[in-house]
């Protein structure tokens, strides 16, 4: 049987992190943070730096753009947050990648994890509809990868302004 499976959906800057963070660590350490982001900029250097600085000691990361399921796969038994799935959808449509294959190859090995797994992914669907084909196509594979995800997931939970709601379980 496969191990609690815990998404945490939110917007920009929600506080989804936090919770996801404070959600992995009810479990014992160490503890693998699987990180999807790339840092081609300035910006996002800092952004990174912020989320590493103010986590306790305890964590291992690991980075993972593109291979997430490999990442997970090779965390045994650890627990695993992976922060964020939104961003390794990113990576994947702009690597051409085979999008179905991917979240397949994710779903299988969630299926397998003997080790509380906990997703972090952006609620991008709430806003009005995007102006061009490529954000429009992102916003409908995140809003589709989300959905599969929380129908998989034995608890879901939604972050606006840092308090999170649970939407499915008691996470």
């Amino acid at each position: 049987m496969a191990a609690p499976l815990t998404l945490v959906l939110g917007g920009a800057r929600s506080g989804k992190s936090r919770t996801a963070e404070a959600l992995t660590t009810r479990h014992a350490a160490p503890w693998r943070y699987v990180a999807t982001a790339q840092a081609f900029d300035d910006e996002m250097r800092a952004r990174i730096a912020e989320h590493r600085a103010r986590r306790e000691p305890g964590w291992e990361t690991v980075e993972a753009p593109l291979d997430l399921a490999d990442a997970l796969r090779d965390a045994g038994r650890r627990p695993v947050l992976v922060d964020c799935l939104t961003l390794w959808l990113t990576n994947l449509m702009l690597g051409e990648r085979d999008i179905p294959a991917a979240v397949a190859a994710l779903e299988a090995v969630l299926a397998d994890r003997a080790a509380p797994t906990v997703l972090v992914a952006n609620e991008v669907g709430l806003g009005i509809v995007p102006e061009n084909v490529l954000a429009r196509r992102f916003r409908d594979e995140a809003g589709r990868l989300n959905q599969r995800l929380a129908a998989r997931a034995e608890n879901v939970v939604f972050v606006a302004a840092g308090l999170p709601l649970a939407l499915k379980g008691s996470a």
